[in-house]
Formats: structure tokens, sequence, C-alpha cells
């Protein structure tokens, strides 16, 4: 019997971390975007630096190519980004609906800055400031776990309100 109940409890744990972390309200700052207005396809195909150094610049999206997913607008740099977007929406979305990554490991909903990126294992994480994304890169799979344990019960609440510190989105606004 205990066999069956370790079977049907990794079974159960293999679903829930395959689950996507998003499903609740999306960040949308000022620009009236989901991440500030940037290509989030982009970020796939950009060269990914070493940890502890910084990433390459998020591709600014066009307020003429959008599309709707979960509750909130995105906006791409090319119908071809959006396409693969649409295709797979919940590949390209930011996890934890575009907020900090390393602000959910810590219990919380704090906005995500788009040129503050990370992608770890095909998904895209967000951090709020560069002293964070250090916190966060000290442990990323530590974190991660975290974050993945924390978002049950705190998705569920509104999307963070707040601005991006010292942020100034180059991307289009709605």
């Amino acid at each position: 019997m205990n066999r069956f109940k370790t079977s049907v409890a990794a079974a159960i744990a293999a679903v829930m971390l395959t689950t996507p972390a998003f499903a609740g309200d999306q960040y949308v700052d000022a620009t009236g975007f989901a991440a500030s207005g940037y290509d989030v396809v982009a970020y796939f195909d950009l060269p990914q630096t070493a940890v502890g150094t910084p990433q390459a610049a998020a591709v600014p999206g066009n307020s003429g190519i959008t599309a709707e997913y979960n509750g909130a607008t995105f906006a791409f740099s090319s119908e071809e980004n959006k396409a693969k977007f649409e295709a797979d929406p919940a590949r390209y979305a930011p996890q934890y609906d575009g907020h900090c990554a390393y602000g959910v490991s810590k219990g919380g909903k704090v906005p995500g800055n788009p040129n503050l990126w990370r992608i770890v294992d095909d998904k895209l994480y967000l951090n709020i400031t560069k002293n964070v994304v250090g916190f966060w890169e000290e442990d990323i799979p530590g974190n991660i776990n975290l974050a993945e344990n924390n978002w049950p019960s705190i998705e569920p609440a509104d999307a963070s309100d707040s601005p991006i510190p010292k942020f100034t989105s180059a991307a289009p606004v709605k």
C-alpha cells in the first residue's frame, strides 16, 4: 500500500511541477502592456549571459502587433513572434504572471523588470532590481523551488500595482 501512495504522490508532484506558473492577473505597468510592452518571444532568441553578468537588452514590442493572453495584452516586435506566442502562449509568458521571481520566492508579488531577465529550463523569469538579481542568482534552483512552493498561495492575490523602480520602458504605450 505504501508503494501505491508513494507512486500517487510522485505522479501528483510531477504534474504540479510541469504546470505553468501563471494563471492570475499579469503584472501590467503604466504602458498598458504585459512585460512593460517588451516582446516575450524575443527573449528566447537573445544570447544568455553567464550568471553574475547583465543580460542582453530586451526587445521592445510594437503597439500594432499584439495578442491577448491571461487577461493582458502582449506586444511583439514582429508578426512571426506574435504567431509563435499565439501557438503556445504558456511557453513564452513570464513566470509568476510577470512578477519578480525572487519576490515570489520570498512570498510576495512585486513587479518584474523586463530588462532583468533569465531563461531557466525554457521558462522566462523576471526580477525587480539589479540587487535582487544578485540575490536570486546566488541560488537560482533553490529560489525557483521556493517560488514554486509559494506561488499557489499568493497567485490568487491581485497583481502588483507598484511601478518598477528606476525603470522607464522603451517599449510602446497603449
